[in-house]
C-alpha cells in the first residue's frame, strides 16, 4: 500500500502567524511511512501548527515541506485537496458541525467521497460501538460531554482509513479508560494498514506507557526523543490498562469495507 513508502519532510522550514514572531525555526526532519510518533511540548511551543503544516492548514515562512514525496508549497487548491484525501486529522476543539447529528458527522468524510449510503450505514455504526458512542448516533454534538465529542472527532478522522493521521491532544478530555481504548485503535490502524500516525499530547502516562519514540518542540525547534524501550504490542498494552472487555479487532471486521473506500 501506498503508505509504507510514504514521509513526511520539512527541510529548513520557519513559520509565523501575521508577519510575527517564529513560532518554529528550522525545522528539518524525515518520517518514513508506517510510524507512530507522540509530539510534546509546552502549550504555545508550536505542536499544532506543526500539524497544521503537515495537513497544508498553514505556510512556512521559509523551508520546503514534502507529504509522499510531493512538494507542497507550490500546490494548487484542488491538488492539496486531493492530498488531504489520503490524511485525516483530530482538532483540539473538535471541529464537529452541531447542526448534523453524531451520525451524520461521522459519516460526512464518506458522503463528500460518494461512498454508498447503503455501505455507509454499515461503516458508521461500527465505528461509533468502537469509540463507546453507539447509542449516541442521533444525538447532535453540543448534547456530549466534552470527551464524547473528542471520541466522535476521532471516529469521524479514522473512518476513512487515512494514510497519515494527525491528533492534536486526542486523549486530553478523556479518562485513562478510554484513552487507552483510543490508543489501542490507533495501534491497530498503524498495525494493520501502515499508517502514519503523529499524535501531540502532554500525557506522561501515555508517553511512559506505548514508548514510542517521541518530537518534542522547544524554544522553537524540533528535537527527536527515541523511545529507551521500544514499542510495545497493543494486547498487552490494552491488558494493563484498560479494564473493560478485550474490544474486538475493528480493523480486522472492517477491512473489506476500507478497501472499498480506496476505489471511490
Amino acid at each position: 500500500m501506498e503508505e509504507k513508502t510514504s514521509s513526511i519532510s520539512l527541510t529548513n522550514v520557519a513559520a509565523s502567524y501575521d508577519n510575527g514572531a517564529d513560532v518554529l525555526t528550522d525545522v528539518s526532519f524525515n518520517i518514513t511511512g508506517g510510524t507512530i510518533y507522540f509530539l510534546t511540548g509546552t502549550s504555545g511551543a508550536g505542536k499544532t501548527t506543526l500539524l497544521r503544516l503537515i495537513y497544508q492548514l498553514h505556510k512556512p515562512r521559509t523551508g520546503q515541506i514534502k507529504v509522499f514525496g510531493k512538494l507542497t508549497n507550490d500546490m494548487s487548491r484542488d491538488e492539496i485537496t486531493d492530498l488531504r484525501k489520503k490524511m485525516a486529522i483530530v482538532f483540539q476543539e473538535y471541529s464537529l458541525l452541531s447542526h448534523l447529528s453524531v451520525f451524520d458527522n461521522v459519516a460526512l468524510p464518506l458522503r463528500v467521497r460518494n461512498m454508498p449510503e447503503s455501505k455507509i450505514k454499515q461503516l458508521v455504526p461500527k465505528v461509533l460501538d468502537w469509540v463507546g458512542l453507539g447509542k449516541y448516533a442521533d444525538v447532535k454534538p453540543l448534547a456530549l460531554s466534552g470527551g464524547q465529542q473528542q471520541r466522535v472527532s476521532v471516529a469521524r478522522a479514522i473512518i476513512v482509513q487515512p494514510s497519515i493521521l494527525l491528533a492534536d491532544e486526542p486523549t486530553g478530555n478523556l479518562d485513562d479508560d478510554n484513552a487507552s481504548r483510543l490508543m489501542d485503535l490507533f495501534i491497530q490502524m498503524n498495525k494493520m494498514f501502515g499508517t502514519t500516525i503523529i499524535l501531540a499530547t502532554h500525557s506522561k502516562r501515555l508517553i511512559e506507557t506505548y514508548k514510542f519514540p517521541v518530537i518534542h518542540i522547544e524554544n522553537h525547534h524540533v528535537n527527536f526523543v527515541t523511545a529507551n524501550k521500544g514499542t510495545i504490542d497493543a494486547q498487552s498494552t490494552t491488558k494493563k490498562l484498560w479494564k473493560g472487555p478485550a474490544p474486538k479487532n475493528y480493523f480486522s471486521e472492517l477491512s473489506k469495507q476500507f478497501d472499498d473506500i480506496g476505489n471511490i
